[in-house]
């Protein structure tokens, strides 16, 4: 048995000044940064950042047991809960201790596979609204697959929360999400920030974006709340009608409604525009296997709309999803936590007040876990693949604070891509370099991917079945 081994002793860089040029580097190239850290101490590593001391985790056994294991013992880093509450409020996302928990019991079952799947029709029709439209004007012209995804991913979780309540111009609104989204990270690598009444131009921009997305949500609370029924079955209505199974008589604030009505609508879509974004991207440079999706789309659905049902019957196709997830995770940092305690992690004690940070895009490049860690292939996972290690694949993180939506995620994203091959041919435009990626609270590609798009004219998808 290994023995505990004190924290000062885990390996990982010194630099001088506390740390100081490793805070630059970090916000220069975060991502670039715990990759090399990894190069040079594949399961842990430790870095100090002026007072703090921050251990990296890269061994998946040992990822699990802090998150998993010894998840009591863990806060969010308190930096990221204060910047993330700007736009947030007090949500699921932000909220901790016996609040979290009490929101968790009333969420979670609105989440459920079953729950979820009430969605499907929801999510297709959204998806053949817009594809049509697209089919209209396309014919091998190129189209920027990032506003395709972020249309489409808008229109389901307007569909989902507020039912038939609808925003007309959903640009505003996706750009108030990216100005959040950019400016949340950037705060992290700050000591504090401006209070949101400061006229400074980039406070302005942060100020202005809360303030749209805070319009279109009360609005859509006060249209649903003037109806006085009960008998939608969106999400806010659900949100509306949730209670603490623990304390039946208790239900949601209208603070709270607000606030986890606004995390569903930021998260509920960007997350999922983005990695539909870099699938796309991937199928179209890889047309053998965008060809075996061809068939398995044409042979199941024949033409008709994909349900939860079909879907589990193309493997090919969630194979990618789930492949183009490994490679590019939209989360593809998990939310820094706090020890509250000393915490074992592996053969070494991490002290209490200790940071401890999680990076599913670097563990999930493992050289160890994924033979050819940066080349597509979606045959790893394929029923009969051989079973990869417990955690070398954690898009929507792990433990009790596990994505919320993930099955929402998974159902939307395997109907759109569905859908879209159904329709399309996916072509990568000659001589395109792959883009870089851009990383704020999502993993986006700091290029646009631009795609000709073939309408598939051997096949007539119909909106029946």
């Amino acid at each position: 048995m290994n023995t505990p081994t004190d924290a000062t002793r885990v390996p990982g860089p010194t630099a001088p000044l506390w740390g100081l040029s490793l805070l630059r580097t970090m916000r220069a190239d975060y991502l670039g940064f715990v990759r090399r850290l990894q190069s040079q101490h594949p399961d842990i590593a430790k870095v100090q950042v002026l007072n703090e001391h921050i251990t990296h985790v890269f061994q998946p056994e040992w990822v699990r047991q802090v998150l998993v294991d010894q998840a009591n013992a863990l806060i969010r880093w308190e930096r990221a809960t204060e910047v993330f509450s700007i736009s947030m409020g007090q949500s699921v996302l932000v909220t901790e201790g016996t609040t979290w928990q009490r929101q968790r019991r009333m969420l979670q079952p609105r989440f459920t596979p079953k729950r979820v799947a009430g969605y499907a029709a929801l999510m297709a029709s959204a998806a053949h609204d817009a594809l049509s439209a697209l089919g209209q004007r396309v014919g091998g012209q190129s189209v920027n697959m990032d506003a395709l995804m972020t249309d489409m991913t808008l229109d389901v979780i307007l569909r989902a929360l507020f039912g038939s309540h609808q925003v007309r111009d959903a640009r505003p609104v996706s750009q108030a999400i990216q100005t959040l989204s950019h400016s949340g990270f950037s705060e992290l690598f700050k000591p504090f920030s401006w209070p949101l009444w400061m006229p400074l131009p980039s406070v302005r921009k942060v100020r202005q974006a809360k303030q749209t997305l805070d319009l279109v949500i009360q609005q859509h609370i006060q249209a649903q709340q003037s109806t006085a029924s009960n008998d939608g079955h969106d999400l806010l209505t659900m949100l509306r009608l949730a209670r603490d199974p623990e304390h039946p008589d208790q239900g949601l604030s209208a603070q709270e409604l607000h606030d986890q009505t606004m995390v569903m609508f930021q998260a509920g879509h960007e997350t999922t525009a983005t990695a539909m974004t870099w699938w796309s991207g991937l199928i179209a440079r890889h047309p053998e296997v965008a060809q075996r999706i061809h068939a398995e789309v044409d042979a199941v659905l024949q033409g008709q709309t994909p349900t939860p049902a079909t879907l589990q019957q193309m493997p090919w196709l969630q194979a990618s999803l789930k492949e183009a997830l490994r490679l590019f995770p939209p989360a593809a940092i998990l939310f820094t936590r706090r020890a509250l305690k000393d915490l074992q992690v592996g053969p070494w004690t991490v002290p209490q007040g200790h940071l401890i940070a999680f990076t599913p895009y670097v563990i999930q490049r493992d050289a160890r876990w994924f033979a050819l860690p940066d080349e597509f292939k979606p045959e790893r996972f394929l029923p009969g693949a051989p079973t990869m290690p417990r955690g070398t694949w954690m898009p929507f993180g792990t433990g009790p604070r596990v994505c919320i939506a993930q099955h929402f995620a998974m159902l939307e994203m395997g109907l759109m891509a569905a859908m879209l091959m159904q329709r399309f041919r996916l072509e990568w435009p000659e001589g395109a370099s792959w883009p870089e990626g851009d990383l704020a609270v999502t993993l986006r590609p700091a290029q646009a991917i631009r795609l000709k798009l073939h309408p598939r004219a051997d096949i007539a998808p119909s909106q029946g079945g």
